[in-house]
């Protein structure tokens, strides 16, 4: 469940507890009359279970509450009520299938700032990839993979695209080409560096590198790979589940990618840097276009369901 904390100007307060009271969703509903000071108006606490909750915040958004009060949601970790699990039999669809746009909406617009944390995250993990590319160890590949950080510009592309939110799109598609611009930069830094110490070497790349050397080499496998990988962190997405693990997996098909362009550039083996480059964009593309119709597909979805229901469902 979701527990909505209102403020609701006086001459919208009966308009907002109706449309609480009248969604099946909803549960525990409190309104205290003239306690919000800042901004003045009722106070309003609800808890409403997540397959009514984009319904619900849709309704109140049509009401300018959030214009002229304010809403704020938090995520309800257990609730011992017979009228919680009331609304969950009566609210239609499934609480781990729901979506509630305006969560994942915020949830990604916070994660495409390109933010000095954001570079250093994705410039380590380049690094470490690069190292790991060199040693063919699959070990520090993982580590980096862990470490990646651009599971979130990429989500936040998708829901972008998909609510056609120009700025947000501008923004996550800045912090992708920057973020691996400036970790595959780096990278090329640390090659050099690591060679002039005599810890690498351009032998090392080119040698035999059996348990790495698909990084470099696309082939239809790679789409396939990075299809799943979309898929898979969309519905981590909106389902809240698992969330840091296809983070993995989103690297798995990035990070690894951006390292060997950046060491075979590092060392002019351009033929390898081209296929490093050809593997990322092939994922990239992937993972954007399978993330959005896993969102298009539980948009249609919801709408079924709200239809069945004789709800009416609203476009993202």
């Amino acid at each position: 469940m979701l527990h909505l904390r209102i403020v609701a100007p006086t001459n919208r307060s009966t308009a907002v507890v109706d449309l609480l009271t009248d969604d099946p969703g909803v549960a525990h509903l409190a309104v205290l009359p003239g306690a919000a000071r800042q901004p003045v108006g009722d106070l309003i606490l609800c808890d409403v279970v997540r397959e009514s909750a984009d319904r619900v915040l849709r309704g109140l958004r049509e009401l300018e509450v959030e214009a002229r009060g304010g809403i704020s949601a938090d995520d309800v970790e257990l609730t011992l009520s017979t009228a919680a699990d009331r609304a969950a039999r009566e609210a239609p669809g499934h609480g781990d299938d729901a979506v509630v746009w305006d969560e994942i909406a915020a949830k990604t617009g916070e994660q495409t700032e390109l933010s000095a944390t954001y570079l250093v995250l994705i410039v380590v993990a380049t690094m470490i990839a690069g190292i790991g590319v060199l040693l063919d160890q699959p070990i520090l590949i993982v580590g980096a993979m862990v470490v990646g950080p651009e599971f979130g510009p990429l989500a936040a592309l998708c829901v972008a695209l998909l609510r056609r939110q120009t700025r947000v799109m501008i923004r996550s598609v800045q912090a992708l080409v920057v973020g691996f611009l400036a970790a595959m930069a780096a990278t090329v830094l640390s090659t050099w560096a690591l060679t002039a110490a005599d810890l690498v070497s351009r032998e090392m790349l080119l040698a035999e590198r059996p348990l790495t050397d698909f990084i470099w080499r696309p082939d239809a496998l790679s789409w396939v790979v990075g299809v799943l990988a979309g898929v898979a962190g969309m519905l981590s997405l909106t389902s809240k589940k698992s969330g840091s693990l296809v983070g993995v997996l989103i690297s798995v098909t990035t990070v690894p990618a951006a390292a060997n362009v950046a060491v075979a550039a590092a060392y002019g083996v351009w033929h390898e840097a081209a296929g490093s480059a050809l593997q990322l964009l092939i994922n990239l593309c992937a993972i954007v276009l399978a993330g959005l119709l896993t969102l298009v597909v539980q948009q249609l979805w919801w709408w079924r369901v709200a239809r069945r229901s004789g709800r009416a469902v609203l476009r993202p």
